[in-house]
This record gives C-alpha cells, sequence and structure tokens, in this order.
C-alpha cells in the first residue's frame, strides 16, 4: 500500500514519532517514580495501543464507554472519572475499574457504597490555582464546577477515601510554572495528602515539547511523592501523542475573493474540532514562511467561518495537491462527528517497517447509521 494511493482525507499515525514520545515517558517514570495513564478523551484509536502499553499504567476516562473501552482494550489500571455519573454509569463499571474517582462530595455519597470493596475511592479537588493558555480550558476557571472548592471541604469525608485528584493544565509547557502549582497545592492541601495513597495530578504537562526538562520535573515529582507519602499519577494525552499524526486532505477548489483561497476535502467543525472551539490556526508541512504565495487553507463545509490556517507557500498551490494538516491526534479522532455529510477521514498507522496499516475506515452506512436506526415506513 503506497501513500499516494490512499483516498483522502485520512489520518497517518506514525509509529516511529509515538516510540520517541513514549520513550521520554518511560524515562520520567523511572526517574520519578510517577505511574501513567492515558487520557482517553484526549486519544482513543486503540488500534495503536499496542505500540503504547509496554509504556504505560492503564487509561483514565470521561464517561462510562471510556473506562470499558480502556479495561478491554489496554488493559493496566483502569481509571474512572466523570463530572457527573449516574447511578446507572456507577453500576456500568464498578466491577471493571480500579479506580474510581467522584467529581463531587455529593456524588461520593450518593454512590460510594456501589464501590466499595470493588474498587479504590477517590475525589476530585480544585486547588484554585491553574496553567492554561484558555479560559474555555481552565480548570480553576470562576464558578468552576470541576472538582471541591477547598473552602468547601469537609475533612471528615476526606477522611474515607484512598486518595485525592488534581487536573490544573492545559499545554502546559514550563516545568517551573508546574512545580510552583505542586507548591502550591502542598502548601493549602498537605494535612489531607499526607493521609492518602495515592494523588492524581491530572494531564496537561506537555513533558514531550521539544527542550522540556524532563529531569526537573521528576525531581520535583518524586520530591512531592515522598513529601506526602503518595503513589503518584500524570494523565497525560496529547503529551504521548503530540507530533505524531498528520490529517492528510487534498485541494478540490481554488477561489478568490479578496484573498486566495485553497478549498480542503475536510472540515475543522468536522475533522478538526479544536481548532474551531479554541480558534488555534492548523500547521501545514508543505507551507514556507518565506514562500509568496499566500493562501486561506479553507474547509469544504457551508460555516463561513470554517478554515483550517492562513499559509504560506513557495509555489502556487494546484487543485489536486495534498496538504498535510500536522499534529492532528489529540482531540480530533475523539470528536469527528458527520456535519455536513462530509466523508470522514479514514485512520491508518505508519508502522516502524515502512507497513501502512489500516485501522479504521467509514463509510455511508456508518453516517445514515448514526441518525437513526429504524424507519417509520
Amino acid at each position: 500500500m503506497q501513500k499516494s494511493d490512499l483516498k483522502t482525507p485520512y489520518f497517518m499515525i506514525d509509529e516511529a514519532k509515538l516510540i520517541h514520545n513514549l520513550e521520554i515517558a518511560k524515562r520520567l517514570k523511572e526517574l520519578s517514580g510517577v505511574k501513567l495513564v492515558l487520557a482517553l478523551k484526549c486519544f482513543s484509536t486503540w488500534g495503536v495501543f499496542d505500540i503504547i502499553k509496554p509504556y504505560l499504567d492503564g487509561t483514565t476516562s470521561s464517561g462510562p464507554f471510556e473506562v470499558k473501552l480502556g479495561y478491554e482494550t489496554f488493559g493496566g489500571e483502569t481509571h474512572a472519572y466523570s463530572v457527573g455519573y449516574s447511578e446507572e454509569d456507577v453500576k456500568e463499571v464498578a466491577d471493571i475499574c480500579d479506580k474510581m474517582i467522584f467529581n463531587s462530595q455529593s456524588q461520593l455519597k450518593a454512590y460510594r457504597h456501589i464501590i466499595e470493596g470493588k474498587a479504590s475511592i477517590g475525589l476530585r479537588l480544585n486547588p484554585g490555582v491553574s496553567y492554561a493558555g484558555q479560559d474555555l480550558a481552565n480548570p480553576a476557571r470562576q464558578f468552576s464546577r470541576l472538582g471541591v472548592q477547598a473552602d468547601h471541604i469537609d475533612p471528615a469525608v476526606l477522611e474515607t477515601v484512598n486518595g485525592v485528584m488534581f487536573h490544573m493544565n492545559c499545554e502546559n509547557k514550563d516545568v517551573d510554572a508546574f512545580t510552583s502549582l505542586l507548591d502550591a497545592i502542598s502548601e493549602r492541601f498537605g494535612s489531607y495528602l499526607d493521609n492518602m495513597e495515592w494523588v492524581s495530578l491530572g494531564g496537561g504537562v506537555f513533558f514531550t515539547w521539544p527542550g522540556y526538562d524532563v529531569e526537573k520535573l521528576a525531581a520535583a515529582l518524586k520530591a512531592f511523592s515522598e513529601r506526602h507519602g503518595v503513589q503518584l499519577y500524570l494523565e497525560p494525552g496529547e503529551a504521548i501523542i503530540t507530533k505524531t499524526t498528520d490529517l492528510v486532505v487534498t485541494v478540490v477548489d481554488l477561489v478568490e475573493n479578496g484573498m486566495k483561497t485553497a478549498i480542503v476535502d475536510s472540515a475543522t467543525e468536522a475533522h478538526r474540532l479544536d481548532t474551531l472551539i479554541y480558534n488555534e490556526p492548523a500547521s501545514i508541512m508543505e507551507a514556507s514562511e518565506q514562500g509568496e504565495h499566500e493562501y486561506v487553507i479553507g474547509s469544504c463545509s457551508c460555516l463561513a467561518g470554517d478554515q483550517f490556517c492562513v499559509a504560506r507557500f513557495a509555489e502556487p498551490l494546484q487543485i489536486g495537491q495534498r496538504l498535510h494538516i500536522m499534529d492532528s491526534a489529540g482531540y480530533t479522532m475523539v470528536k469527528l462527528n458527520w456535519f455536513n455529510g462530509l466523508r470522514m477521514p479514514t485512520v491508518y498507522c505508519e508502522r516502524s517497517n515502512g507497513e501502512i496499516q489500516k485501522l479504521n475506515e467509514f463509510g455511508f452506512e456508518d453516517f445514515k447509521r448514526s441518525l437513526s436506526q429504524w424507519s417509520v415506513y
């Protein structure tokens, strides 16, 4: 199978690049003693879990289907968390999770009897401090519903749980900023942490970013763990799959209305939703900062503002030309949708030996079935 024969749009996961990130994760574990569980809310493409499993300790979830997916396809430790469980949700995962983390003291009180004796019980705390580039993704934003605020904690409740979870980072590439958050947590919650078996520090720590000081992070994590006598967990998502995957698209038209626009056979709203939600332009492999030819890379959806980015190229783009939208693994495949009835990207993995493996493809019947299962006629 040759890449030139593949029909766009498609995702291509590069095994060698994935292993590069995983080797950094392995080093962090060895130096710090921290355990790492993959955040399935970011990346759930289980067709490549065979690559990831030897490096990580398990998975963590944000809903019952992710718990089941982690248990069935990844193994190791299965952590269950949700902002809001129903009783049915808790019963569905009670027998397959190793840790269940509740978002509030009221949910803990309502459902802990279902979990006791089956899984280690945890509670999410909101530290009131965070590192996030945008308010939308800031767990400690004003009026946050995520975790129990410090002044709302019932000390008697914390005496009845095995661990706590803090999630306070989003794409944090600054090890010193992370260390300062650890110090703030120790200062505010240390008396509680000293009585815990484990503490999860959530995700959003970008320790695989180029130039990140992994040794400094490891030392901070190890010191925190020893200070409070707890097993530490991180819940990496983007850190594991960053820079591993391209969304490959084809230019299907060129139009000009004040600016040249290359329309491609994909859409941010359907295939790369976070580009639209966070207004963060995508990066194109073929682009050149010094290029003389500037284009809007526009989607083929009907949404007027749906575009991937504005980019410059050394040569004029041509209809039929392929473009690689880089770093397209995190929060993409988990958010794919059928807006406009667009063709869903096929998912491939290029293995280290050069073999291209098809992980999933979608057709009209998948689109049709997602909207209705039974006919009234």
